[in-house]
């Protein structure tokens, strides 16, 4: 690599997952906030031609901001949980250019062919599932190959929006969107439901207040099912009456799930808190789907801004702090700026369900998605150089990388 091109692209950049992704995607994140509230506002007409500001927000926060964060999480995940071997270098490069090219050829819509646009736009996941996939056959614990339904589930909700715009069917392109939703929720399930009890045990065996809660095989599953079912009858136009009969289950059997953690016991740890403050509002999720199906006192997209605001953007925060301070060789300790940027997500979701009272919704609206749009912008600024710079030395030498 040239003296140039180590200066725009640093080889620490490339080492593992995490550093790119989480680079590009906090860059993303206010600048498609930001987008997205002009359009909203009025100031200008959007992006992407005559698409419903609606459906290209929702397309670029699902498959590109929380596809990055999400992948970065990951991909730095499987070698140390799964024993697969890093992806980095050429081939991290690679999954990178793709989820790249998939961003410009969106915004590009306008100007290029429909069919070359979601050709590039859906690349990213067959791509990542054919890096991933012979590793994963070969891991120990064969549980990590619910991963490749994961990544399929997201290529055909991407496949299917595209498909759906193409069609002019924008009904049918944000049921594809309600689908990738879907996918992250079982994701999130999947693996914050197995690293949030496990951080919180190591916790309370340090601060010597007991032992981690013992997993529950039937309930994990029963938590994860209930999930796919109240997914497959939203998405399958079901009764009312049958979408939030599975809201309700899946609010009680999480609530029950996740008081097993005995996170209040580890309320003192900032960064476990943030962790076990998201599932609160996964549960707040679960029960405002439920509430809006069986009463319809409540809008049916207060549960979705619930998940993807407080919920999910609280986990985000929480974990990439965690993993970013662990593979630079950092100590595990929420900065303070972090804790700021937590606080702003917290409050962009209550400002995000604010916007159901008509007297305060543009004032609602507005401050969600400059309190948002904040909190990733801190964590550039806190983390945007380490993720470009080596690791610090482990204690006993090496690179946590």
């Amino acid at each position: 690599m040239s003296a140039t091109a180590s200066r725009v692209f640093p080889a620490a950049l490339w080492v593992s997952a995490f550093r790119p992704f989480f680079l590009l995607g906090t860059l993303y994140a206010p600048l498609l906030m930001g987008a997205w509230l002009g359009a909203w506002s009025g100031w200008w007409n959007g992006p992407v031609g005559d698409m419903p500001a609606a459906l290209w927000h929702g397309h670029e926060m699902v498959f590109g901001f929380s596809t990055a964060i999400i992948l970065g999480i990951v991909l730095t995940a499987l070698p140390s949980w799964a024993g697969t071997e890093e992806i980095h270098g050429p081939r991290l490069a690679l999954i990178v250019a793709a989820w790249l090219a998939g961003r410009l050829a969106f915004w590009a819509l306008p100007l290029l062919p429909a069919g070359i646009a979601a050709v590039a736009d859906c690349l990213l996941f067959p791509l990542v599932f054919a890096t991933v996939a012979p590793q994963l056959l070969r891991a120990a614990n064969r549980l990590y190959l619910l991963l490749l339904p994961v990544l399929a589930a997201f290529f055909t909700a991407n496949l299917a929006f595209h498909l759906s715009i193409g069609a002019g069917n924008p009904a049918f392109a944000t049921l594809a969107l309600h689908g990738g939703v879907y996918t992250i929720l079982t994701l999130y399930v999947l693996k914050g439901g197995v690293l949030t009890p496990i951080f919180t045990g190591n916790a309370l065996r340090e601060k010597g207040r007991g032992e981690q809660a013992p997993f529950r095989m039937w309930l994990d599953v029963t938590a994860v099912g209930l999930v796919v079912a109240l997914a497959a009858l939203d998405l399958a136009g079901a009764p009312a009456r049958w979408v939030g009969l599975a809201a309700l289950a899946c609010t009680v059997v999480h609530a029950w799930r996740v008081g097993r953690w005995q996170g209040w016991r580890v309320a003192d740890v900032p960064l476990l808190l943030v962790m076990h403050l998201g599932f609160a509002w996964l549960i707040l999720a679960f029960a405002l789907k439920a509430l809006a199906a069986l009463t319809g006192l409540v809008s049916d997209t207060a549960w979705l801004h619930a998940f993807t605001v407080g919920s999910l953007g609280m986990m985000m925060l929480g974990l990439m702090t965690r993993v970013s301070l662990r593979h630079t060789g950092r100590p595990l300790a929420l900065p303070s700026a972090m804790r700021l940027a937590c606080a702003l997500v917290f409050t962009a979701a209550i400002a995000r369900l604010a916007m159901s009272m008509p007297e305060v919704r543009q004032a609602a609206i507005t401050a969600a998605a400059v309190l948002w749009a904040g909190a990733f912008a801190i964590y550039l600024s806190r983390f945007g150089a380490l993720l470009a710079r080596p690791s610090l030395p482990r204690k006993g030498g090496g690179l946590n990388n």
